[in-house]
This record gives structure tokens, sequence and C-alpha cells, in this order.
């Protein structure tokens, strides 16, 4: 599971060890009907609201690993969410967005492993750092179009800021992914990862699945 071949790296290693994972979200009926277009406004905020949550504890656990000479280079200051999710809260649910936001279980079961391994693990952080920040910036970028398209939101505006980075996505991908080569893990390490980042997609996935529950959206027919 996940073994670096020869001459290939950990980045392509844990692409290739994760690949069918990442789709589980994608196939959820809340996932589905937000890329057809099939959400309201108020429907599409309920997940802003549950990866508020997720980012805060994440980027919380990025300044208590802001001394570990591995974790602390993932810690692209552009990347981080906190202030843009609290931007599209604002636009969807007014200035009273934190009194009026609270985790579904599965977001709370994501947050209690975020605190479980990203405050003192470096191979942890990385995992569920990786998971969400460069899903950002690959799938994200796509449902952001829909998303704008869907309701009527222009791109960078308040409502898909979470979406939108200063600079280029490639850019941040190539260079996370060079970090993820040269970082100092052997085989036992990085297969720990590989198991963390499998993990991370499918408590990712969870929080879509109770979403598709909670506003019972059924599968497209």
């Amino acid at each position: 599971m996940g073994t670096v071949e020869p001459g290939q790296g950990f980045s392509v290693a844990l692409r290739t060890a994760t690949w069918s994972d990442h789709g589980d979200n994608e196939g959820s009926s809340y996932m589905s009907a937000l890329i057809d277009g099939r959400l309201g406004r108020a429907e599409y905020a309920v997940l802003v609201a549950q990866l508020y949550h997720v980012y805060d504890l994440l980027e919380q656990a990025a300044d208590r690993m802001a001394g570990d000479p591995v974790a602390a280079a993932f810690d692209f200051g552009d990347l981080r969410r906190r202030e843009a999710l609290q931007a599209d809260l604002a636009f969807f649910y007014g200035p009273g967005w934190a009194e009026r936001i609270t985790p579904n279980n599965a977001t709370e079961r994501y947050c209690e492993r975020l605190a479980e391994v990203c405050f003192d693990w470096a191979g942890g952080f990385v995992a569920h750092h990786y998971t969400r920040y460069l899903g950002d910036l690959s799938g994200g970028q796509y449902i952001a179009r829909q998303v704008e398209r869907s309701l009527g939101i222009d791109a960078g505006d308040d409502g898909v800021r979470f979406y939108r980075f200063p600079g280029k996505p490639k850019g941040y991908k190539d260079r996370y992914r060079s970090l993820l080569d040269a970082a100092p893990w052997d085989e036992r390490e990085q297969a720990r990862i590989i198991a963390e980042v499998k993990l991370a997609y499918r408590l990712n996935a969870e929080v879509t699945a109770e979403l598709s529950r909670e506003l019972r959206i059924e599968p497209a027919a």
C-alpha cells in the first residue's frame, strides 16, 4: 500500500495510493446536487459552515506546528482559508454568522480527529492539510465555477472567496509536491501518512453524506 518505487517521489505514491478514496465525496448526493446546480444559497451555505469548523481547527494546528521543521514548510500563508470562509459566511448569514452555524455530527468527528493528530504529529498535520488544500486547488476550482453559475455569484465576490487564491493553483501544487518529495519520512512513516490521508477523505465524505440526509437530497434520477 503506497510503496514508493525507485525513482518515484512520495507525492506520486501518495496520489496513486489515495486516488480511489478522494472520489468518495464527489459521489455524494449533496455534491452531485451542488455540481449540477440543484442547490440554493441556503443549502450551499450549510457546507460553508461545516468547512469553517474544519479549517478553523486545522489552521489552529498550523499555528501550533509553526516551530516544526517539516510541518511548518507546508503552511503557505496564501493557502489559509479561515478569513475567506468568514467573508463567505458573513455573505450568507449576515454579521451574526458565528452564532448561527453549528457543526453536524460528522463534522464533529472530523474535528475530533484533527485535534488528535494535527497538533503534535507532523505527518498527521500534513496528511489532513494535503487532503484539504490540494483538493481546494484542484477539484475545488471546478466546484467554484459551478457555484458561481448556479447561485449567480461573480467570481471573486463574497460567497466564493473560499475557492479563490492570490496565485495560480499550479504553482502552489508544484511547490507542495516538491515538499512532499523532500520530506524526511521513511517508508513506515509514509505508510502512516497514506493511511491518514485515506481516513481524511472518508471523514470529509461523511460530512457531505450527512448533509445529504439532513437536507433530504436524493440522488439524481
